[in-house]
């Protein structure tokens, strides 16, 4: 288990990072529940208590360069911090769950970003399900790491934070220890 957002755990199954909810499976995982920083999984039939940060975790292989990010986690397991979008700067957190960068409409506005001129796609929120926009990004950067033509998503709900999902975490080698995490250009 590398983390918790809201009611979801972020566990690395078999590599790959996934958010699961109460009752979601997951290659043959099932999350029962989570409390605090802890999860309760199903794992062919046998039930085990997982607790964020026992045990390291490394998702992808292989390093290009030696560019890094070392991030702590906050009090609650979250990975926070600030970077650029397109130069424009921004407060992120971490999102292994998310499948691209997750951007609120009044940060994308903030910035400068045309996401209106993106296509329109359906975001699934707490309040149901409503419009949004694909785009694309020029740059990511966090640290010294700059990541090139990165897909994102701009919801019309505010966001307290842009959410850096898998089209930016994928590019790089991700490592978590502990609160921990080391992201690394590949």
């Amino acid at each position: 288990m590398t983390g918790v957002m809201g009611s979801k755990a972020l566990l690395v199954i078999n590599g790959s990072p996934k958010a699961l909810s109460a009752n979601e499976s997951h290659q043959g995982v099932r999350l029962i529940q989570v409390q605090g920083d802890s999860a309760l999984i199903e794992l062919q039939g046998q039930r085990q208590s997982l607790r964020m940060g026992d045990s390291p975790v490394s998702v992808g292989q292989g390093l290009a360069s030696g560019r890094k990010v070392v991030l702590r986690s906050d009090s609650r397991g979250h990975f926070r911090d600030s970077g650029f979008i397109n130069n424009k700067p921004m407060q992120y957190m971490v999102d292994t769950g998310a499948s691209v960068i997750g951007i609120g409409q009044t940060d994308a506005q903030r910035m400068g970003l045309d996401y209106q001129k993106g296509s329109t796609v359906t975001v699934r929120t707490a309040n149901g399900n409503t419009q949004g926009w694909r785009i694309r990004l020029d740059t990511v950067r966090i640290g010294d790491i700059t990541v090139y033509g990165v897909d994102a998503i701009v919801s019309p709900q505010p966001m307290p934070y842009v959410l850096l999902g898998n089209s930016f975490l994928s590019q790089l080698h991700m490592t978590r220890q502990g609160n921990e995490m080391v992201l690394e250009m590949r």
